[in-house]
């Protein structure tokens, strides 16, 4: 991801989303070129002149500091979790030299606790939103139509954002997929800005880019929204509608991967509905989830890669 331009990207959108009127200037009734606030607007409420901000909006400052940084967050109304991505495209890591990235695997540990929960759909996930591992009802709620194998290898692995934008069974499984697609694009903005060097995850990108125009429009929009917790609203093929909360489960092994996890209030229709698809799944898949065949290397080369939140 190209930083600098990724950081102008940025703030031209969100400039574009305020009108004089929204922060305390007048309009004087003139129409306007492009949409939304003028450089020299945005810079006289930053408190910055408009060369230093359009330097900074072309790419040609790399060393704002924080109280800029801070007052054009708040001249801009940045949520916190745009505020947090402003200083991410703002403050890029040193580059380095790019190396092609290892395959990651779930640890045997993690694949054994999320199979000993046969009544919770379980998907360990790493930080591009590759499926390493997922339980029986993780599987069949999620991609029953899909291999429960898959994710075992590289070549063929499930990734989450990929099959919500160009898997039909997965956009059919969600009753808003608008509002899902946003959601999971926010999400993923916020992940690359936080790792501009990942070349997996910017290959990612680029290949959702060309192949889904919906994907290619939200992105040009920059949304940027953390997703750790909230709920799904589905409709799932075989039990029907379902609502479940979820969470993101951040392991602490320095892998950067995580558990995504899904439940239902207890007595719920949409309890119901998860304990009917986990006695239709139970012995389908056979036996228990167990370690998958890899390199030797593969358990230290576990953390390569990017990181982040769907």
């Amino acid at each position: 991801m190209d930083t600098p331009t990724a950081l102008g990207e940025f703030l031209r959108t969100r400039r574009a989303q305020l009108q004089p009127e929204d922060v305390g200037l007048p309009s004087h009734g003139t129409r306007r070129r492009v949409p939304g606030l003028r450089r020299e607007e945005l810079a006289l409420l930053a408190g910055v002149s408009i060369t230093y901000y359009t330097h900074l909006e072309q790419g040609q400052s790399t060393n704002a500091s924080d109280s800029v940084l801070d007052a054009l967050a708040r001249a801009l109304r940045l949520t916190p979790d745009e505020h947090a991505h402003l200083l991410n495209l703002a403050r890029p890591p040193r580059a380095k030299r790019a190396q092609s990235p290892r395959p990651e695997y779930a640890r045997e540990t993690t694949r054994r606790l999320i199979g000993s929960m046969p009544q919770v759909p379980a998907v360990v996930l790493d930080g591009r939103n590759n499926v390493l591992a997922w339980n029986p009802l993780g599987h069949a709620l999620l991609a029953g139509h899909l291999d429960f194998a898959s994710p075992q290898d590289p070549a063929v692995r499930p990734n989450l954002t990929r099959m919500l934008f160009l898997d039909p069974h997965t956009r059919e499984l969600y009753t808003d997929w608008k509002n899902e697609a946003r959601v999971a694009l926010a999400a993923l903005r916020l992940v690359a800005g936080r790792n501009p060097e990942d070349r997996a995850l910017a290959e990612l990108i680029g290949s959702l880019m060309l192949q889904s125009p919906d994907f290619a429009t939200l992105w040009s929009k920059h949304p940027v929204r953390d997703c750790t917790v909230g709920t799904k609203t589905l409709h799932h093929p075989v039990v029907g509608p379902l609502t479940l909360d979820f969470e993101n489960l951040h392991l602490a092994d320095g892998t950067n991967h995580r558990m995504l996890l899904y439940s239902a209030p207890e007595g719920s229709p949409s309890d119901a509905a998860l304990h009917m698809l986990a006695s239709l799944t139970a012995g389908a898949v056979g036996g228990p989830v167990r370690e998958t065949p890899k390199p030797a290397s593969a358990d230290a080369d576990a953390g390569a890669g990017g990181g982040g939140d769907r």
